[in-house]
């Protein structure tokens, strides 16, 4: 049997080769829109994809079963309760999907979407199941959350309900030793309490995963439903385009190099400056209007908080990272990456010296003095759940992702500071807040967890 695990940390997404080496017959589950390593790894098995299978329509990213149709011929299948503008095969609770020796058996386990499904993989078809490909039902330390199918607009109350079901009497049934392997890791937006582990079993999920223990359903749903990370707003367009007969990827697209009187050109039309270096890098020399999203950490997902699904976008960034980058946001459905300038040790350049500044940045001391005078507007840019570990009492909390539609609510009349857990989305957050025109704002050095350091310290 080949069980083959696909993991990219700037999305936290798995994503799955099942294949039969006795008959050359496989399938791809959940896959991204770059799909070279699905390719490659079904050449090396000596496999054919025959199917492309999603356990839901996905939010964060723009899944890759039309790229592989295109590819191979496959065909797409989604639970019975998918509408979609491509054909699709529509799989039914119980029905089984044989590669020879090698079936998969489908389980409906709606919550987190209505359509979701999970996939149970038998080495033989009589066999005790080897795994269940969960999708964004059950996680490794939490499930998935049940408010992203309506995306924000009315109860999720049904779905979480549906998702203690799906728990309890489908997935918990299923014997200790089978591997959990789920479409989202730690990070992931579409869960709150995601563990870094890839792996997992049913037994250990069920003694060590919270959100799975004995409760009743009212005291699950209360628990699904509170504290969930706000939600990109580049979600819906994501959903939207999985349910689309979509243009496909350029697998070999090359953004080309802008020069710097390009780049000056397209600053000063507007144009979208995403800049890719570090906050430290950023902080010491930045393009006025340019954004920071440092390439080294949840890039794609970012990116997609402070620029529209289709806008055009210049990218700045260090010497080699420019088409990487460029393919990190195509994962999200961004495929207006239309340039790119590299910004080595050097610098900028004389070129662009006049639209060079430094940003601004607040220590820990300095913001207690500040407070204390009431001198200034403190911005928590953390998601709901992590507030619950402490937060500084006079802050603001506007998560990033919601950070541009609430542009309104912060004043163009006073200092503003700007903070997260350590220091990389407040860098984000404070050069989006410079791009749309409010100058004096800074970030925290360090984030909430310098604070709290320092708190216990004096």
């Amino acid at each position: 049997m080949i069980l083959e695990q696909y993991y990219i940390e700037c999305l936290s997404h798995a994503s799955y080769l099942v294949g039969d080496e006795t008959t050359g017959r496989a399938i791809v589950v959940d896959p991204r829109r770059d799909i070279g390593e699905y390719l490659a790894d079904a050449d090396k098995y000596g496999v054919r994809i025959e199917g492309v299978i999603n356990t839901h329509f996905h939010a964060d990213f723009v899944s890759g079963h039309l790229e592989l149709v295109a590819a191979t011929g496959a065909w797409i299948g989604f639970g019975e309760a998918a509408e979609t503008e491509y054909p699709i095969r529509r799989l039914a609770h119980g029905e089984r999907i044989s590669l020879g020796e090698v079936e998969l058996e489908v389980l409906s386990t709606p919550g987190h979407t209505w359509e979701s499904i999970s996939l149970v993989v038998r080495e033989h078809p009589n066999a005790t199941p080897a795994a269940v490909l969960t999708g964004d039902s059950l996680f490794i330390g939490d499930v998935g959350r049940p408010d992203l199918a309506n995306l924000g607009e009315g109860s999720s109350a049904d779905l979480a309900r549906a998702m203690y079901h799906t728990i309890h009497q489908t997935l918990l049934e299923l014997p200790d030793s089978v591997i959990v392997l789920p479409a989202h890791g730690a990070g992931s937006s579409c869960g709150k309490n995601l563990s870094a582990e890839l792996t997992s079993t049913i037994g250990e999920q069920r003694r060590s995963n919270p959100s799975v223990q004995p409760m009743d359903e009212d005291a699950f749903v209360a628990l699904i439903t509170d504290g969930q990370p706000a939600v990109p707003a580049y979600f819906s367009a994501d959903v939207a385009l999985n349910k689309a007969d979509r243009p496909l990827l350029d697998q070999h697209r090359l953004v080309p190099k802008v020069t710097a009187d390009e780049l000056r050109a397209e600053l000063a039309r507007g144009t979208k400056v995403l800049d890719a270096r570090t906050p430290d890098a950023f902080a010491a020399a930045y393009l006025r209007g340019s954004i920071n999203v440092g390439f080294d950490g949840r890039f794609a997902e970012t990116g997609g908080m402070v620029a529209d699904v289709g806008e055009k976008i210049i990218l700045i960034t260090y010497p080699g990272e420019a088409q990487e980058a460029a393919m990190r946001l195509a994962r999200i459905g961004s495929d207006g990456a239309a340039g790119y300038f590299a910004a080595g040790s050097g610098g900028f350049g004389p070129e662009l010296a006049d639209l060079v500044r430094q940003a601004p940045r607040t220590t820990v001391t300095e913001l207690a003095d500040l407070l204390v005078t009431d001198a200034v507007t403190l911005v928590d840019v953390r998601n709901p759940g992590e507030r619950e570990s402490g937060v500084i009492a006079q802050a603001v909390p506007i998560p990033l992702a919601q950070l541009r539609s609430r542009l309104g609510e912060l004043p163009a009349d006073r200092p503003i500071v700007v903070h997260c857990a350590g220091g990389w989305r407040s860098s984000v957050a404070a050069s989006l807040l410079r791009a749309h025109g409010l100058d004096n704002v800074s970030d925290l050095i360090g984030g909430y967890n310098e604070w709290a350091q320092h708190a216990l310290a004096n």
